[in-house]
């Protein structure tokens, strides 16, 4: 389904990482895995790890305040709150009513997302027809996760994830500016690529389920590497289409992150100079739903988005679950 959406710009962002840094070095210490592999092929030098009594509503409620700030809002002109997260605080309630709370922000509604690394890409796209319709006027949506909770320390896939959260305010506009179209893509037949098996209502937590470790998530690497690879390209090639825009009028790519080799091969078939690909996984690693606000934050804050650009988002996540949007920065 073809989705314009034409009066809705982004107009505040935030982020927040955790103190506590644990780099490849350290992981060397504990796990058969090369610090030099991790880099080369994931473009990970050290990631952000929450503190045990950090939880991801806390991560998620400082990015939100920054983003609030710097939208130069109040919390009482949010209307809406919608949290992408894979890692939430509890099954219930929702993260987000729980950030509604932290920020003490009661005239917003308030509700989860989840497509693990899809999340914030999905969320926007939710947030935008609410204010594209005119039901809500300003939204923050905040991609949240700490994935170090549900991560088996003693196997070689702990080097993919760090913590940590992004957010952005977004609002209406009548200039000929912001979103201009989303595409966004489910494919069940990969559902347990990536995937944590217990928890759910499948298999309830249990002490069985705890001695196996299947509250850990699981990756076939392999998988996420074929799939993100081929859906990417597809993804961003039909938002193109449906603006007329060519790929050599995108002025900066903001994907998630899940590893540099994904990245450079879907600029590679898209003919994308990667300079002009953003990234911060040699920092924060793998942030699952915060990786695309964090880094829109980052690149903003650095100056290098100017009014008029024009910034392609893309991510692909667990479900699988896939796609792109195109925004005119405003």
């Amino acid at each position: 389904m073809k989705q314009l959406v034409r009066s809705v710009k982004i107009i505040g962002t935030g982020a927040y990482l955790p103190e506590q840094r644990v780099t490849n070095a350290d992981l060397e210490k504990t796990l058969d895995t090369n610090s030099k592999w991790i880099f080369e092929n994931l473009g990970i030098n050290e990631r952000r790890i929450a503190q045990s009594n950090q939880c991801t509503s806390d991560l998620a409620t400082l990015a939100g305040i920054m983003a609030i700030k710097n939208a130069g809002l109040h919390k009482d002109d949010i209307e809406l709150i919608i949290v992408a997260t894979a890692t939430p605080d509890r099954l219930a309630p929702s993260t987000a009513s729980i950030v509604q709370d932290k920020l003490q922000a009661y005239n917003a509604v308030a509700f989860d997302i989840s497509a693990v690394c899809s999340g914030f890409l999905f969320a926007m796209s939710v947030a935008s027809q609410y204010i594209a319709s005119g039901v809500y006027n300003n939204v923050l949506v905040i991609g949240a996760d700490t994935f170090s909770k549900i991560t088996d320390w003693e196997r070689r896939d702990a080097v993919f994830f760090g913590d940590g959260a992004g957010a952005a305010v977004l609002t209406h506009t009548s200039e000929n500016e912001g979103f201009l179209a989303y595409r966004l893509y489910t494919d069940g037949r990969g559902k347990y690529e990536f995937t944590i098996p217990a928890g759910g209502s499948e298999m309830p937590a249990n002490q069985d389920t705890i001695d196996k470790k299947l509250h850990y998530f699981k990756m076939n690497g392999r998988a996420v590497y074929e799939t993100a690879t081929k859906v990417l390209p597809i993804a961003i090639n039909q938002v193109l289409s449906d603006t007329n825009l060519t790929i050599d009028e995108i002025d900066l790519m903001i994907p998630h992150q899940p590893s540099i080799k994904i990245l450079e091969k879907t600029a590679e078939i898209l003919g994308f100079p990667f300079e002009k690909v953003m990234t911060n996984m040699d920092r924060y690693a793998n942030t699952s739903g915060g990786t695309i606000p964090i880094l829109l934050h980052e690149t903003f804050v650095a100056g290098k988005i100017k009014k008029g650009s024009n910034i392609l988002f893309a991510a692909v996540g667990s479900g699988w679950t896939y796609g792109a949007a195109i925004i005119k920065w405003g």
